[in-house]
């Protein structure tokens, strides 16, 4: 029987990757999806965290092992992988592997904090940390999730996945993404859009997507501020560091603002309202990126660079405030802009508390909101409008939470546990039925989802101005 159910397992995944036409990181839409779904990943609970996929018809009636990414389906038989192998497989509930696998995942997450105030909270919050834990492989590649187009390291999602293993206490796991985040960077201090999980970049027609130079540097930041010792010794991360800041800080143009760029929702610049000048979701990263690299600088006594970058984060800021200010903070620099996710990169824990931009906040979020409680990525967005996206709403409850609205971010957490597949795993998307939809874990939902948790309990470091 565990043969021919590892047998169909492998059968459904194969077919699921061979139907993946394209794959989306945070707000992007890129086509037709294939019809399928894919509850959670199961794993084994030891080193290297070898994952596998679910079919929907294994998972029916199956649940997780508390504090263990071993299953327990309907049978009462385990479904995990053992120990040093690739497959997953079904057995005796009692069989020692079985024990071993969830010892040693509930070791892992009670060597750090697993955030939440009830049992629900707790439970996501658990989940989210070893779906996190199965998406990262040994060299730090950190995956956004495990299917087809997903399964690329994106530098923005993994430094987010950084920073959610920072704030729940595991710093060695945040450090090895930092160093994989510094061993693919060029020498120019870029980083191509996404990468193989072996660090090799991806040819796909994807442009450059500068805001992933500024959350590397933030991640890497808010990893030092938790553990000095463990982020300032090695010379990588602070190289990583250096090749970036000045990088952002040579690109500025004379209005301040960096060049236009593709960001988070991955799209064609020349789309955009203003083609010719970036987007909030560019800019605002910029701006924290440069910030953390000039306290970085500082404590490093690097004093050149420490005010060369902070000169050009007083300019980027400036820029903001000039450009973007007026109209509300939307999306693009333009009258009557649209409103996107992005104005959150403006509020804590990502910068200093603003009454302006908690207004734009709570204004993007009554544009964006769908009738079930999520909400879409953008204003006029392209894309599925029926559609709430995970990570977009997570962003709004980060916001909240990091600014003191602790109701409204409880509230957006509740909603995002309630429509967790059926396995308690976080998707990327929620269709008009209230069904997860998508990929899932998605790996940059259960960071933010963490994070939140985190800013409710502890207040988040938040760069200065």
């Amino acid at each position: 029987m565990a043969s021919t159910m590892t047998r169909k397992v492998r059968r459904v995944s194969v077919l699921l990757i061979a139907a993946s036409l394209a794959a989306t990181c945070g707000a992007r839409q890129p086509g037709t999806l294939p019809d399928w779904a894919s509850p959670g990943l199961i794993g084994g609970g030891g080193w290297p965290y070898a994952s596998q996929a679910v079919d929907p018809e294994t998972a029916a009636g199956a649940t997780y092992l508390p504090r263990s990414s071993v299953i327990e389906l309907s049978d009462g038989r385990a479904f995990l992988i053992p120990f040093g192998g690739g497959a997953a497989v079904a057995m005796p509930r009692d069989d020692p592997q079985v024990a071993t696998a969830v010892r040693n995942d509930s070791a892992w997450l009670a060597s750090g904090t697993v955030p939440g105030r009830t049992d629900t909270e707790r439970d996501m919050a658990a989940r989210a940390l070893l779906d996190l834990r199965l998406l990262t492989r040994p060299n730090g590649a950190s995956t956004a999730s495990w299917y087809g187009a997903w399964n690329y390291v994106w530098p923005r999602d993994a430094a987010f996945s950084a920073a959610a293993f920072t704030v729940t206490g595991h710093p060695a796991e945040a450090r090895r993404i930092l160093q994989f985040l510094a061993r693919i960077q060029n020498k120019r201090g870029l980083w191509a859009a996404r990468y193989n999980a072996d660090g090799t970049a991806v040819s796909d027609g994807r442009g450059v997507q500068l805001d992933g130079l500024g959350w590397a540097l933030w991640a890497t930041w808010l990893s030092h501020q938790a553990d000095p010792p463990g982020t300032a010794e090695p010379t990588e991360l602070w190289t990583m560091v250096r090749r970036a800041a000045d990088r952002m800080s040579r690109s500025l143009g004379a209005d301040g603002l960096p060049p236009r760029s593709s960001d988070y929702f991955e799209r064609n610049p020349d789309t955009e309202q203003d083609p010719h000048r970036p987007t909030l979701g560019v800019v605002a990263p910029i701006l924290t990126g440069l910030r953390v690299a000039t306290a970085l600088a500082a404590e490093r006594g690097a004093t050149v660079e420490a005010q060369r970058w902070q000169s050009a984060a007083r300019r980027v800021s400036a820029a903001i405030v000039r450009e973007f200010k007026p109209y509300g903070y939307p999306r693009s620099p333009v009258p009557r802009g649209d409103m996107d996710a992005a104005v959150t990169f403006l509020a804590p824990p990502f910068a200093p508390p603003d009454p302006a931009v908690d207004a734009a906040v709570l204004t993007a979020e009554k544009r964006l909101a769908l009738p079930d409680g999520g909400v879409l990525p953008g204003e006029h967005w392209q894309g599925n409008r029926t559609e709430a996206w995970t990570p977009e709403t997570a962003m709004f409850a980060l916001a909240a939470a990091a600014s003191g609205r602790a109701d409204e971010a409880t509230g957006r957490l509740g909603w995002l546990a309630d429509h967790r597949t059926s396995l308690g795993v976080l998707p990327e998307k929620v269709d008009r039925q209230g069904r997860p939809s998508s990929v899932a874990p998605l790996g940059w939902t259960a960071s933010l989802v963490l994070l939140t948790f985190q800013a409710l309990d502890h207040k988040l470091p938040t760069p200065g101005p």
